[in-house]
């Protein structure tokens, strides 16, 4: 496989659309969508796209918070972490990533999913606690 996975997935703007579609099947998606209700969408657009151009190998510098941080007080479960991954995969299949750089990109996600969860339970479309606060808009 030649050059990095930014590269093989296309650059920032594939990263960007896939992003972006990826975002609304999550919106559609009762199983995880309520984690997102007080999320600011260009912000996560924005830090998701530097995340994954920054981890493939890409020019971009992701400046947001850790992971931890920035689900304290979530709720997530680990049912939802994978729901969040299927819809993922859903979407990348839709655009026809290839099953080698697909699990590039997953095995470079997985690892947080300890930093991500903080309800090890199978339960899905949990409401977003009250407790939760959201990064600020960008």
């Amino acid at each position: 496989m030649d050059g990095s996975l930014y590269e093989r997935l296309g650059g920032t703007d594939a990263i960007t659309a896939v992003t972006r579609a990826f975002e609304d099947r999550v919106a559609k998606d009762d199983r995880i969508n309520q984690k997102f209700a007080r999320t600011n969408l260009d912000r996560l657009t924005k830090e998701f796209v530097d995340q994954m151009c920054q981890g493939t190998g890409g020019p971009c510098t992701y400046t947001g918070r850790d992971m931890k941080e920035t689900h304290t007080n979530m709720g997530v479960t680990s049912g939802e972490f994978d729901v969040f991954m299927e819809d993922l995969v859903a979407t990348l299949d839709d655009f026809k990533v290839g099953k080698a750089e697909q699990d590039e990109l997953l095995n470079m996600l997985w690892p947080m999913k300890p930093e991500i969860v903080e309800v090890d339970s199978p339960q899905v479309g949990t409401p977003l606690p009250s407790a939760f606060v959201p990064g600020p808009a960008l």
